[in-house]
């Protein structure tokens, strides 16, 4: 898969060849979608077991996962969004698992066979009613800097770092170096990755006292690259393409 690909797909992958598509799906905001002989167990507000049997799984970059079976409209078993997923293998089974903290829920999903996986870059509607690029995007705020913040002051662009160029570099009311991160759709985790990386950079090749903000501005971000924004101590703001 290139990285302007959107789908990524496998047909009866071996339980590894499965688990690095799943992972590289949820790192990335895909939606990931499995199809195989699998059993399930859910513990939290009451338990439930079920049997090896053919399913469906879909994994939502905002945490919520689906089970279906081949009967009805409603999942045999789901988790809401908000929910973090993880996926390893163990004894020559793909174990995928939903969980989350509050209340204390667990989905785990152990995978016999996998038939088929799949990776979807999925742009919510919003998205898909842009026309725009991010060298549009870019082009708007060098034209109007106070639409990421007042008294930003742009100063190159395409800025060369030790990790890659930067999009924007710039200036803050304060004073302060500004990395900008474009993007023109969705993102995930793999966004505030890349600007973690240049603010890095630029941290360690300017001087020892510099303070270097990183924004990475985009339409929205799924819930995790939010979380991992905060971690970072990165920010974001919200804005679409002319």
């Amino acid at each position: 898969m290139t990285a302007e690909s959107a789908v990524e797909t496998l047909s009866y992958p071996a339980p590894d060849t499965a688990c690095d598509l799943v992972q590289r799906g949820i790192d990335r905001g895909a939606m990931v979608t499995l199809f195989g002989r699998c059993a399930v167990e859910y513990e939290g507000r009451a338990e439930s077991s079920l049997a090896p049997g053919d399913r469906h799984v879909t994994l939502k970059p905002d945490g919520a996962a689906l089970v279906h079976t081949d009967e009805g409209q409603q999942p045999v078993n789901w988790q809401p969004p908000g929910c973090e997923h993880t996926v390893a293998v163990s004894d020559g089974t793909l174990l995928v698992r939903s969980t989350r903290e509050t209340p204390a829920e667990r989905l785990a999903i152990t995978f016999e066979r996998v038939a088929h996986a799949a990776a979807f870059d999925v742009s919510d509607p919003e998205d898909l009613a842009l026309t725009g690029t991010e060298a549009d995007l870019k082009e708007r705020i060098l034209d109007t800097p106070a639409l990421v913040e007042d008294g930003l002051t742009p100063l190159a662009t395409e800025r060369e770092t030790p990790a890659g160029a930067v999009d924007i570099y710039a200036e803050d009311a304060a004073g302060r170096t500004v990395v900008l991160e474009l993007k023109r759709r969705r993102v995930g985790p793999d966004a505030v990755g890349q600007l973690d990386r240049y603010v890095e950079a630029l941290a360690r090749e300017l001087h020892a006292e510099t303070e270097v903000r990183g924004i990475l501005v985009a339409p929205s971000v799924t819930d995790r690259a939010r979380q991992l924004l905060a971690e970072k101590g990165l920010e974001f703001v919200s804005l679409e393409p002319p």
